[in-house]
């Protein structure tokens, strides 16, 4: 054992002597295997353009890369952390990390402990063909315009409460940054970005997670052909401006596929919210995780098989004071309730959305009048049992997916129990016969016969 590691530490000193850490017009490849005597030593007295190979097998971390160079590994090649701090930190611009396995960051939220850290000095950083895993946060983006993550796969901490894990990748006033066609599970959102400007987040899948996507104060960015699945909500976008929010799917989210707050002057389209009944193990999962959290059993849930009797989703969309956003062509099938429309969401154009078996297509408490229609065209409901005498598309009456009765409901749900009673249907009927009595809400003006073609996540058919 001696002998090999005086042996390493002679070829490092050798590879020293002969002028790799000098400036070079080539860039050069070094190979190295575990038994290198120190890495970062080799790391750090790189040239810039160098990639640095390492061969199959374990190696120590922390690590700091202070060169524009490429540290990328063989099949197997693993590098493990302390325990404390971040595995492999990236200051230089342009640097490449690849093909590693990285594991064993610290657990200090404070000091953002991650398999990857890229600062903000490493501009145009490539984070590609990693797998991370047993790291509090994946990567992390601090600052650093222009860095792409792509092709990486991310497993988060699994047995931790939910506030003592990070995430799969946070973005923190990154412009430009790119987060392209990773594999997220586990840990607390997939992707958190925070005071942040023109990133792109596409083609990435999320599972077991609280939220996919979760997007704060980040403005002018583009949220698109991802899939969400099995997480408690899909796509959680909050105070921000300009997004483009297009052929994205939750599939089966537990309480919201897509939640806006505040989210303003956006084009959100042909994005798929599918409902469905809930696994009971996903259920018993977050009751687990509440108790563990201090919420008592009685208040975590209720019995696994009423839950298991949930429509799906409790909300396919929840809107809540957003404003002047193209909201188009996108389709909420099997939740609780479509859309939830609230607190003076105003100037938003609403057409060719279809709402497909929800037990609720929209709720409204408002009393303002909405027109869901623009331009002849509105929206399809599966539950809009309307005519099209002159075969144009365009159901011949009005829909309104609400009365009177649903407001008492929501506001005093003890009422359910007159539901079926002669004086409801009585004033279901009256409402119907005059709309005049309508007390405002949501009116679709010219529904649609037959629901759009729904794309899925690479934008073709399914």
């Amino acid at each position: 054992m001696h002998c090999s590691r005086r042996m390493a530490e002679f070829a490092l000193a050798a590879l020293l002597a002969a002028g790799f850490g000098a400036s070079t017009a080539s860039a050069r490849q070094l190979s190295l295997t575990p038994d290198v005597g120190n890495l970062q030593a080799v790391l750090g007295s790189a040239s810039d353009g160098d990639e640095v190979r390492l061969a199959a097998g374990k190696y120590r971390g922390p690590l700091h890369i202070v060169r524009r160079i490429t540290l990328s590994g063989a099949a197997g090649a693993v590098v493990t952390g302390s325990g404390t701090g971040s595995v492999i930190t990236v200051s230089a611009p342009d640097v490449v990390v690849r093909g590693l396995e990285v594991r064993g960051s610290g657990r200090s939220l404070e000091t953002m402990d991650s398999g990857i850290f890229v600062e903000q000095s490493a501009r145009g950083a490539l984070i590609e063909d990693n797998h991370l895993e047993d790291n509090l946060f994946g990567m992390y983006f601090h600052g650093a315009p222009d860095a792409v993550a792509r092709h990486n796969t991310v497993v988060g901490l699994r047995q931790a409460r939910n506030s003592e894990t990070g995430n799969g990748i946070t973005v923190w006033n990154a412009p430009g940054a790119k987060v392209l066609d990773n594999d997220f599970r586990y840990g607390r959102d997939g992707i958190f970005a925070i005071t942040s400007r023109n990133n792109v987040f596409s083609g990435n899948h999320f599972q077991d997670l609280r939220f996919a996507v979760h997007y704060m104060y980040a403005n002018d960015g583009e949220i698109t052909n991802n899939v969400s699945k099995g997480n408690i909500i899909g796509y959680a976008l909050m105070f921000s401006k300009r997004l483009v929010v297009r052929g994205n799917v939750s599939d089966r989210d537990r309480d919201r596929g897509i939640l806006f707050n505040s989210t303003n002057s956006s084009e959100i389209s042909d994005n798929a919210v599918i409902g469905g009944p809930q696994p009971a193990e996903r259920w018993a999962t977050s009751d687990n995780r509440a108790v563990e959290e201090g919420v008592p059993q009685s208040e975590a849930s209720s019995s696994l098989a009423a839950r298991d009797q949930r429509i799906g989703p409790e909300k396919c969309a929840f809107i809540y004071n957003t404003n002047k956003n193209r909201i188009e062509r996108n389709w909420f099938e099997g939740c609780e309730i479509g859309v939830h429309f609230t607190a003076g969401s105003e100037g938003n154009d609403i057409t060719g959305n279809a709402f497909v078996n929800n037990a609720n297509q929209v709720k409204y408490v408002g009393t303002r009048h909405l027109d869901w229609s623009r331009d002849g065209r509105g929206n399809y409901w599966s539950d809009n049992p309307a005519f099209d005498l002159n075969g144009d598309g365009i159901a011949d009456t009005a829909y309104r997916p609400n009365d009177l009765i649903d407001r008492v409901l929501w506001t005093a749900p003890a009422a359910k129990v007159l539901i079926n009673s002669p004086a409801v249907q009585v004033i279901r009927w009256a409402q119907a016969q005059f709309p005049a009595l309508l007390p405002g809400g949501v009116v679709d003006s010219h529904p649609l016969m037959a629901p759009p073609a729904r794309r899925n996540p690479a934008g073709g058919e399914p």
